[in-house]
């Protein structure tokens, strides 16, 4: 039986969300864009993510999860 669990990323000050998904053995980046951009959600696999998206606020925000995590293991 998969599972599926989100984790909200980053939130932009024009309203898009970046959430972290998993859904089974699936990892992926959850793209929300604000309602005057059509609401549209585009998925987007982690490692794409970790390549396209180098600098960006979401980009960052995941990299400081991701060091969280790290943290726990601790």
């Amino acid at each position: 039986m998969s599972s599926s669990h989100q984790r909200k990323i980053h939130q932009s000050e024009n309203g898009d969300s970046w959430w972290l998904c998993r859904h089974g053995q699936d990892v992926f980046i959850l793209h929300e864009a604000n309602l005057p951009d059509g609401e549209n959600a585009t998925r987007t696999e982690l490692p794409d993510f970790l390549v396209k998206n180098r600098g960006a606020p979401e980009h960052r925000a995941l990299l400081k999860m991701i060091g969280g995590f790290t943290e726990l293991l601790s």
